[in-house]
């Protein structure tokens, strides 16, 4: 509907300025015989010469062009076939993307003489009318004209040769492309995405696919090629319905090799309702560089490292504080019960993995994407995260204690602190799910292999994370004697409980601090005076409930007063926490006198590289830990801003906060399931991207930036 429009008002613009005469662009008519015998086929050709940078579209103008149309004055006898279409050039400027001929192009058109056409000469003619375009468009028509005769031999005209060359640049076919087409995913809206997959030819290093017009539907004509291995390659396209989906689709398939056309092959395609299970099962294959094609056993191991090294990222430091606590509590325990709390707290930890990749995998059947941290995008998860973590840190000052005899609060707010089997496997789980706004050398790769995979090897991948995850803590409670090199406990351990609070209250308000970009500044407000209410409650559940024995039952009736009165005034009344819009003004702040960050899409991509510019592009999101350290380490330097400056490069900022379908789909293109992804483009357009490391360095991304241009 969108195109229809823009081509509606660009007709509008073209007769307002009244021009019908051809000011860029020449036309002629070229004929294949100056003399043909009855019932043969000969070839006319309608000849566009345009003047130097201008064009004129293709049969499919693409995103905002019109096709040149032929009309006919034929003399009796005289039968015309469809217009023949040379293979166009796309062309992307100002963001929209457009099939076009620049410099000349000839118009194939078959015409059938009748097998009783009487000797003689005839006259042809033809309107010709088209769109020519440089930075304005216009449109331009003519009459164009020629004489040819019917008699007994045929006799091939000048123009032959002329004709010959430019059939030769029509479409052909081939047998062995084994291309096939289905959706990807269930549509949004009128908007779907489709996959197109066939065999290329050895030397192939780019491919596209160029759709026919059709009344019902449009394919977009951007594409993105996702990387694949061997003979195969796959492009996605995007659909948009006005009628009714394909069920069908046509167009011509492209290949390039470094420097040239390969070939371009005419197809109709089946859509089917999704890719068969044959495809589906190598998804990954298919998806994966020929550099990623590693054994699985390579692949299980990288998992175990990626799990291993995310004990050190950030997310998972204020959990490090519970696991010291706990081992310093059990130094003095019999070895048997410290094996058995770390085998408790790793199965935890396996148990969350295996809810995420059940997860996952659900997700994937269902047709729709997964990432990691995608939990970290909804707002219930954060504000009962956030609640969660705040009672774990007022236990640990304190506040309230937990006994075995404890009741809802203790079992549902503060497992964590327990020193036996139930907090050994809670503090697992809260590890994997405070571990999910970090990503770690190794561990991203990892995942983004598993997410291309089918169930089983999904479910490998995030066992060995896990396994990796638990390895230290669970190796240190199977050699009991290496916790006796911790101090004794004492008097010290409830000192040192209350500073190992300070970690988890700062992870609250990290949580906290995530909530801007759903409720915006006012709501992190209320889900603020929301804790405070949850804090008087803890407070009036420790003083009043555990260590006071006299009116529990006021104390108790007083608070769940907090909790629900917090609840209901806070959240409900104030915030309306559950029906809010996101808020845009919580996405990604760009820093005042930082990088000029514009707003990623593939279409600005495309359409920087083809002025000849490197691109910076940074997929990043509020709540992901990594992606913070690295713009305030390596991004958002002055260093980095001068270099942008100097290379003349695009700075395109991807904001996942909110999980947009778009970017999950560029960082499943990039093996990467969840952001930190830094990706730089060199100017010259045929290269890859560059892909940089998880955690960066200012000189990673200098001299990325540097290989960018030389």
């Amino acid at each position: 509907m969108r195109k229809m429009i823009r081509l509606a008002v660009l007709s509008w613009i073209v007769l307002a300025l009244g021009v019908a005469r051809a000011a860029n662009t020449e036309a002629r008519l070229l004929l294949s015989h100056d003399t043909a015998k009855p019932g043969e086929t000969i070839m006319a050709g309608v000849h566009l010469k345009m003047a130097p940078g201008w064009h004129t579209y293709w049969q499919n103008g693409g995103d905002s062009g019109m096709p040149t149309t032929i009309d006919w004055t034929l003399p009796k006898g005289v039968t015309t076939g469809e217009v023949q279409w040379p293979v166009p050039e796309k062309y992307v400027t100002g963001g929209e993307t457009t099939f076009v001929y620049h410099d000349e192009v000839v118009l194939l058109v078959p015409l059938k003489l009748a097998a009783d056409s009487p000797a003689g000469k005839l006259n042809l003619s033809a309107k010709v009318a088209w769109l020519e375009c440089e930075k304005l468009c216009v449109r331009g028509g003519g009459d164009v004209g020629g004489v040819f005769s019917v008699g007994l031999e045929s006799k091939p005209s000048k123009d032959a040769a002329l004709l010959d060359t430019w059939k030769s640049r029509l479409p052909q076919t081939k047998r062995d492309l084994d291309a096939r087409a289905g959706w990807e995913a269930v549509a949004k809206g009128d908007s779907r995405p489709l996959l197109i997959e066939w065999t290329v030819a050895k030397d192939a290093k780019k491919a596209d696919f160029f759709p026919y017009n059709d009344e019902k539907f449009i394919i977009k004509a951007a594409s993105e090629q996702l990387k694949s291995t061997g003979a195969k390659v796959r492009v996605r396209k995007s659909v948009e319905k006005l009628e009714a989906w394909p069920e069908q689709i046509a167009g011509v398939l492209i290949e390039h090799g470094e420097r040239k056309r390969l070939g371009a092959y005419e197809v109709k395609l089946p859509v089917q309702a999704a890719f068969g299970s044959s495809i589906a099962d190598s998804a990954a294959a298919n998806s994966l560089p020929v550099e990623d094609r590693k054994p699985l056993i390579i692949w299980l191991g990288i998992a175990f490292l990626g799990g291993l090294i995310l004990n050190l990222m950030p997310c998972v430091l204020p959990v490090i504080a519970l696991k010291i606590f706990g081992f310093v509590a059990q130094s003095r325990e019999a070895p048997a019960h410290v094996r058995k709390l770390g085998m408790v707290y790793g199965l935890g930890v396996l148990c969350s993995f295996l809810v995420m990749a059940a997860v996952v995998i659900g997700l994937q059947l269902a047709g729709k994407q997964a990432s990691w941290g995608m939990q970290f995008g909804s707002p219930f998860f954060l504000v009962g995260m956030t609640a969660l973590v705040t009672l774990v840190a007022l236990n640990f000052f304190g506040v309230f204690e937990v006994t075995l005899s404890g009741g809802t609060m203790d079992k549902a707010s503060v497992l964590a602190s327990r020193e036996g089997a139930t907090g050994a496997f809670f503090n697992g789980v809260l590890t994997t799910v405070l571990a999910t706004p970090c990503t770690a050398p190794f561990l991203a790769p990892a995942v983004g292999f598993a997410y291309f995979q089918p169930p089983r090897t999904i479910l490998l991948v995030f066992v060995m994370i896990a396994l990796g995850l638990a390895a230290p803590y669970v190796l240190l409670s199977l050699q009991p004697g290496w916790v006796k090199f911790l101090p004794k406990p004492g008097p010290w351990l409830d000192t040192f409980k209350k500073a190992m609070g300070f970690p988890m209250l700062a992870t609250a308000l990290f949580l906290l601090s995530l909530l801007d970009a759903h409720y915006g500044h006012e709501g992190v407000l209320w889900v603020g005076i929301f804790l405070v209410f949850v804090s008087v409650a803890a407070w009036l559940w420790g003083a009043f409930v555990q260590r006071s024995s006299r009116r529990p039952a006021l104390a108790l009736a007083l608070v769940g007063v907090f909790l629900a009165g917090g609840y209901v005034f806070a959240l409900e009344m104030q915030l309306d926490w559950r029906h809010r819009e996101p808020s845009v003004a919580g996405t990604v702040a760009r820093k005042p006198g930082g990088i000029d960050w514009q707003p990623w899409s593939r279409d600005a991509v495309e359409a920087a590289r083809t002025e000849g510019r490197p691109v910076l592009v940074d997929f990043t999101a509020i709540w992901c830990s990594n992606c913070r350290w690295n713009k305030r380490t390596s991004i958002e330097i002055p260093s980095v801003r001068k270099k942008l400056e100097e290379i003349n490069a695009v700075a395109l900022l991807g904001d996942y906060t909110h999980l947009p379908p778009a970017i999950t789909e560029e960082l499943k293109h990039f093996n990467r399931a969840g952001v930190p992804l830094v990706l730089v483009y060199p100017k010259d357009a045929s290269k890859p991207p560059i892909v940089l490391p998880e955690i960066l360095t200012p000189s990673i991304v200098l001299d990325a930036l540097e290989k960018s241009v030389n």
